[in-house]
């Protein structure tokens, strides 16, 4: 992109966090939430707060959305539509289903927009060290457009060919996350009543052969039985979970560890635990085993 302008809808944990790393390496960012006070939070250092999303799209001639649910993304995409200028390219950053990504891109496309499909692998806290990949799909051509905003808010970007691939990949990374969050807080349970110091256990187990990136992130929220801030909330994890178990019906495979974990989440949500870090799955075990 020969203009560094980007246009940015949804300024949450995640979009304020790629506003403020592209603002910082130079990109002027025009931002727009619904909440003033998401937006209010971010404004400044090169982060302007347009007015409405008419304005974002006259602004940038590339517009990134992170947002909170279908129906936003679906009203976004039809404010963005409504609005005169046409030719934009709306990369769409949320984890949604794939029959509301479709929809998101059928609206714009009638507007003359192109829409890609770019779901993010990493959480709110890893948005805020550029520790993201983005899971590119689409035009190529317009992936290619974005690749510098891209490597200024991530540590890496693949273009997966067709619209739709994005979100199948973000469906299996996911799908890996909730196993190995829920077996990282087992883990931590069995040290715990072991014995076993569980600091040392985030220090000894995280680098060896049993460790993974969510023992790396989410162990250390268990020893010190601390899950705010929230990287990802059990509320928002629910949705995902959701999509996750539906990606799977659809393409007829089972998967039983990954449903093993939904009851455990579910139970999170229902304790009134919907607002921690999904890390709390913790307690949950904890207090189960203790029954």
């Amino acid at each position: 992109m020969d203009d560094k302008i980007i246009g940015l809808v949804g300024l949450g944990i995640m979009g304020g966090a790629i506003a403020r790393n592209l603002a910082e390496r130079g990109w002027r960012v025009v931002g727009f939430d619904i909440d003033a006070a998401r937006a209010a939070a971010v404004s400044g250092g090169g982060i302007e707060i347009a007015s409405d999303i008419a304005s974002v799209v006259a602004a940038a001639p590339v517009i990134m959305t992170s947002l909170p649910s279908p129906a936003a993304a679906l009203a976004v995409a039809h404010e963005i539509a409504a609005a005169t200028q046409n030719g934009r390219i709306i990369a769409e950053l949320s984890t949604l289903s794939l029959a509301d990504k479709l929809q998101f891109k059928a609206i714009l496309d009638q507007a003359g927009h192109i829409a890609l499909d770019c779901p993010l692998s990493g959480t709110g806290a890893q948005a805020e060290v550029r520790d993201l990949i983005v899971y590119a799909s689409g035009d190529s051509a317009a992936i290619a457009t974005c690749k510098a905003a891209f490597a200024d808010f991530a540590k890496q970007d693949v273009d997966l060919g067709i619209y739709g691939n994005g979100s199948r990949m973000k469906f299996i990374a996911n799908h890996l996350v909730a196993i190995h969050n829920v077996a990282t807080a087992e883990a931590m349970l069995l040290a715990e009543r072991a014995g076993l110091d569980l600091h040392q256990v985030v220090d000894v187990i995280g680098p060896g052969a049993g460790g993974s990136r969510m023992f790396q992130m989410r162990a250390p929220m268990m020893a010190a039985e601390t899950y705010t801030p929230a990287t990802m909330r059990v509320s928002n994890w629910a949705k995902d979970m959701a999509i996750i178990a539906a990606f799977a019906n659809d393409s007829s495979c089972e998967t039983p560890l990954f449903t093993l974990t939904q009851p455990i989440y579910r139970k999170a949500l229902a304790s009134g635990l919907g607002e921690m870090d999904t890390a709390v799955v913790f307690e949950v075990l904890k207090a189960k085993s203790s029954v």
